[in-house]
């Protein structure tokens, strides 16, 4: 036993000895935080009082350039500047009216689990706690939900970006070997593929893997803007005869435009059938599984070799959240895993729990983005989420129906889910007038809508995905648009 006879007694704190970073007065912090949360309610409890977005002033741009403090400052006046210069010009996603971009509106119960991870502060790259438990388990919901088998494993990630980077790697991994950790890529000419309306992660991802962007084949699309099957087996057969090795297949479970959702189950046939590694982009519609109306539309995600998709899109989880589920977890952790001496895994004690979330993908430090999904689900359900989801694209059929009514107007693509292009029929000059006129939108600050191209036209883009978005918003936003649309008319006609 220790001799407590030998200790010595601890040398008292003088007033200045401290260089902890805790408060000084709990109290007072406490009150702070306090109201700081309560901000925060207010804000989301008010949202619709405010404009969707606002541009923010000059002078408020400038005072970012301010050089690095040297001293610190009470927190309330700090968080008194965030309500001035930062909380009045974000990027409006919360309210109900921003239909611009795929964008969940996050929630308040969201918020909170955020708030109550980052007090924890625990490190989810290994070792043996409770926060990786709670991500195991959400990673295990997913895999559920798509019809994955026990055999899954995955990760949580900043979003489908990386999701999507992480199964490219996993993919030629699983072609060529896991000797190919160590050559590298070059001298194997792999080969990937997906349809014209892919997002633009995916081709980004071929480059980040070392591939480069030119190993994607860009499949045309049908009229419902689903990838060509027909035009996909050529593509590979053509390959195949040129010598190259086709080894990626990656289909959309909605596309970035338009919603639409390749033929998933003859994807996986093609794929089973030709030996390639069969993964799903679900980024924009993955979560519609949550619905019953539409999950039938989804068929074929069972059999997806992964999935990327995010929580913080439909899911409507405070950002980041994305996430990545393999169907064989042996691919993933032979694809990862690696050993270092400062990071032995044992059999017991905290540095036990193999396999680590670091076997899984490239992140050692990784935050605990699992707890703000776990408490989301857990508080709201996921029958409730399936409804929410289920209800945004009745709104958006709902706006596709007023602007069919709307002769100024014309409907660009079919509606698949939750997304609806269309256009103000300008007589001339139509790209830049419909661009401007998205941006009149927007600087309203009435409602938020972006553009993309379809075919060789600028068209209007909305994408209906906030929970708290009611009809009443959708004909709010097309009576904003004929509004404008009419100005800008009579402005070119003066």
């Amino acid at each position: 036993m220790p001799n407590t006879e030998d200790r010595q007694p601890a040398a008292a704190e003088g007033p200045d000895d401290r260089t902890d970073l805790d408060p000084r007065d709990w109290t007072a912090f406490r009150d702070d935080a306090h109201r700081m949360l309560d901000d925060m309610i207010d804000h989301l409890e008010t949202i619709r009082d405010r404009p969707v977005w606002s541009k923010m002033p000059t002078e408020i741009r400038r005072g970012f350039e301010h050089p690095l403090p040297r001293s610190g400052r009470e927190l309330s006046a700090v968080h008194a500047e965030f309500m001035e210069t930062i909380l009045p010009y974000g990027v409006g996603n919360a309210h109900p009216r921003f239909m611009g971009w795929v964008h969940g509106g996050g929630t308040p119960v969201g918020m909170i689990g955020e708030m109550v991870a980052a007090g924890l502060n625990a490190n989810l790259g290994g070792r043996d706690h409770a926060p990786i438990e709670v991500e195991r388990q959400v990673v295990r919901w997913a895999a559920g939900l798509f019809g994955l088998p026990e055999t899954a494993s995955g990760l949580l990630v900043t979003g489908a970006s990386i999701a999507n980077f992480i199964a490219v790697l996993i993919a030629s991994r699983a072609a060529l070997g896991s000797e190919v950790r160590k050559t590298g890529v070059s001298g194997h000419p792999l080969i990937a593929y997906a349809s014209a309306a892919v997002h633009g992660c995916v081709p980004r991802a071929l480059d980040m893997a070392g591939l480069g962007t030119g190993a994607l084949r860009s499949i045309p699309v049908d009229a419902a803007g689903r990838i060509n099957t027909a035009a996909l087996a050529d593509a590979v057969a053509r390959d195949r005869t040129a010598g190259l090795r086709p080894f990626l297949v990656v289909g959309s479970a909605g596309t970035v435009d338009t919603g639409a959702i390749d033929d998933l189950p003859a994807l996986a046939r093609f794929c089973r059938r030709e030996g390639l590694w069969f993964h799903v982009d679900g980024a924009i519609g993955a979560l519609g599984v949550l619905s019953p109306a539409l999950r039938p539309r989804f068929a074929g995600l069972n059999e997806a070799d992964s999935v990327a998709f995010d929580f913080h899109k439909w899911g409507q989880i405070p950002y980041d959240a994305g996430c990545i589920v393999v169907r064989d977890g042996a691919a993933q952790r032979c694809a990862f895993a690696a050993d270092a001496a400062y990071l032995q895994r044992e059999a017991r004690g905290l540095a036990g729990g193999a396999p680590w979330p670091c076997d899984l993908g490239p992140d050692l430090s990784r935050g605990f983005r699992a707890l703000k999904v776990w408490y989301t689900i857990k508080v709201l359900g996921a029958d409730r989420l399936g409804a929410m989801i289920a209800r945004t694209c009745d709104l958006a059929r709902h706006l596709a129906r007023r602007i069919e009514r709307e002769a100024e107007l014309e409907a660009m693509a079919p509606v698949a889910l939750n997304i609806v292009c269309f256009r103000y029929r300008f007589a001339a000059d139509r790209d830049r007038q419909t661009a401007e006129l998205a941006a009149d939108v927007q600087e309203s600050g009435l409602a938020v809508l972006s553009t993309t191209r379809l075919g060789d036209e600028t068209v209007l883009r909305c994408a209906i995905v906030n929970h708290r978005s009611r009809a009443g918003d959708m004909d709010a936003l097309i009576d904003a648009v004929l509004a404008l649309g009419r100005r800008r008319t009579a402005l070119l006609e003066a």
